[in-house]
């Protein structure tokens, strides 16, 4: 899922930079720019739904820059050559002024993020879910501690089932179709994810460590073709599984490290952006 401030139209969500491997076969552990956690794939192996539940995270917030976050469940987009993502999850933001904010939210890519209409407050505790028939996307979202859920059907132009995931990311911005740069990742210090599993569509079901598919762990790291602001690179790492396969977390941390020249127009955008919206497509 990716953020677009003043921008509304071109963004980008879910690009990941695979390292290791070639996007067709499934490693053990890559790296990426942007997601964090756990991919499950296996060739001619589709999957029909996904679902996990986390609590949702304090933020550690400044007076000094935005910082954007996504927590979410879904299938598809793990192959960088794929053209659709669905997806549901959380969000967590920090305002220039150093003001927390949690909202929910569904996407369909290359269709834009739309949110959902739900308060979401820290310790909250959510189940989120994604079925996909045909060509048709069920999206659900619970908060279980107040008691509020949500569900939506739609039907897609187009879907990828070809992968499930959990995924702790950090959002993207984007000028245009061609110049995209990752959005500082908000302090969310460590969230577990627990009762992760997904089924196929043949109606297998099983946690991420499940035999029935292999896994792909992934850890968000700064460098290639991040852009980072303000001298500030965060990682995103997930543990090793529990929970009979069904459960991780995903820890920040941070290190400084000098800004790129070049992003100065781009800095001076997310400083006066006054909202931040969802949306985007895979690329």
């Amino acid at each position: 899922m990716s953020r677009l401030a003043s921008f509304k139209g071109a963004v980008l969500a879910a690009t990941l930079a695979f390292a290791g491997a070639p996007a067709a076969a499934l490693a053990d552990s890559v790296t990426s720019t942007n997601w964090a956690g756990y991919v499950v794939r296996k060739n001619r192996v589709s999957f029909r739904s996904v679902v996990a539940t986390w609590k949702q995270p304090p933020a550690v917030c400044n007076n000094e820059y935005p910082t954007f976050s996504a927590i979410w469940v879904g299938l598809g987009g793990y192959n960088q050559n794929s053209n659709a993502l669905e997806q549901v999850g959380s969000e967590l933001d920090c305002s220039v002024s150093g003001i927390a904010s949690a909202s929910a939210w569904y996407e369909l890519v290359p269709a834009p993020a739309t949110n959902i209409a739900m308060r979401i407050n820290t310790g909250d505790t959510i189940k989120a879910s994604v079925t996909v028939v045909g060509r048709r996307v069920t999206v659900a979202l619970t908060d279980a501690t107040r008691h509020r859920s949500f569900s939506k059907t739609i039907s897609a132009a187009s879907v990828d089932v070809t992968s499930a995931d959990w995924i702790v990311e950090a959002p993207s911005e984007c000028l245009n179709n061609n110049f995209c740069r990752t959005l500082p990742l908000t302090d969310f210090g460590s969230v577990l994810l627990s009762g992760a599993s997904a089924q196929t569509t043949t109606g297998r079901r099983g946690s991420i460590s499940s035999s029935l598919w292999g896994r792909t762990k992934i850890t968000l790291l700064p460098g290639g073709r991040t852009y980072i602001l303000f001298g500030i690179a965060a990682q995103a790492t997930p543990s090793a599984l529990t929970g009979a396969g069904s459960a991780f977390a995903v820890t920040y941390s941070q290190t400084s490290v000098p800004p790129p020249p070049l992003l100065s127009k781009l800095a001076s955008v997310t400083r006066s952006a006054s909202a931040v919206r969802p949306g985007g497509r895979r690329r």
